[in-house]
């Protein structure tokens, strides 16, 4: 039995091993080419990450989600080992991608999922620990979920109906009722993924459906103080009094 673990475990160690080396590497980089760059960088491991509004996973999945957003291929690989080490599964990190290949474009996901092809083969990660055989959908909110689609319908059901009844069929009916990304983190990363890349109009249902699964007020704010670091402060900003019309309407 021991024997069976020796690889997998080998393995492990040279994909963290692979991982410092490369984070070495940027970081004297850095400190090469934009010294204060690399304090900020500094500040933001050592102080940014280690806030208490957001576990440490939690701020991987905004951190991602962001990076998938705006296309940013320089440092996708680097989010995807720091979320793995961070807590986030295998499962979640796919779920993220297959979740953003609607909310941020295909083309969008396949970067990331062409990073993460050589780190989950370092890792040993398979598509058996990925997706299940026979994977079970969540149960659906009849009522809310009439509502939502009889709204869309009556505004855009002429404009159209091919994205309104592929709103309903893929996305509410499916993909949002997928158990591979528990609901709040679901919730996350698409409230994450649209302030990243400036779709603030779309952030009131999806903030008030994040918090109907159980995002908290201190949680949705400091989602906006990780992402002024990694989309931008005109971002966080922009986005700033969209949620904060969001929270007064909820109180």
């Amino acid at each position: 039995m021991k024997k069976r673990y020796q690889i997998p475990l080998l393995v492990s160690l040279l994909s963290a091993s692979v991982y410092a080396a490369d984070s070495s590497s940027s970081k004297a980089m850095l400190e090469t080419v934009s010294p204060k760059m690399a304090q900020t960088q500094e500040f933001m491991d050592n102080e940014l990450w280690k806030r208490s509004e957001l576990s440490p996973k939690e701020r991987s999945l905004v951190t991602f989600a962001a990076a998938i957003a705006r296309d940013q291929t320089a440092v996708m690989s680097e989010q995807i080992e720091q979320a793995l080490d961070n807590g986030v599964t295998p499962k979640e990190l796919s779920e993220t991608m297959t979740h953003l290949a609607f909310y941020a474009g295909w083309g969008n996901a396949m970067s990331a999922v062409k990073a993460a092809e050589p780190i989950y083969k370092a890792r040993g990660i398979k598509s058996s620990d990925i997706e299940p055989a026979n994977i079970k959908l969540l149960p659906i909110n009849e009522e809310a979920e009439k509502a939502r689609a009889d709204f869309v319908d009556e505004r855009f059901g002429d404009v159209s109906p091919g994205v309104v009844q592929y709103t309903t069929d893929k996305l509410f009916k499916d993909l949002w009722l997928r158990p591979n990304l528990a609901p709040k983190d679901r919730s996350l990363v698409t409230v994450s993924a649209l302030v990243a890349s400036g779709q603030a109009e779309q952030v009131p249902f999806h903030l008030n459906k994040a918090m109907d699964n159980g995002l908290t007020k201190e949680q949705a704010s400091e989602i906006l103080t990780q992402l002024a670091f990694y989309s931008g402060w005109p971002k966080a900003f922009s986005a700033l009094p969209v949620f904060k019309e969001v929270f007064e309407s909820r109180d």
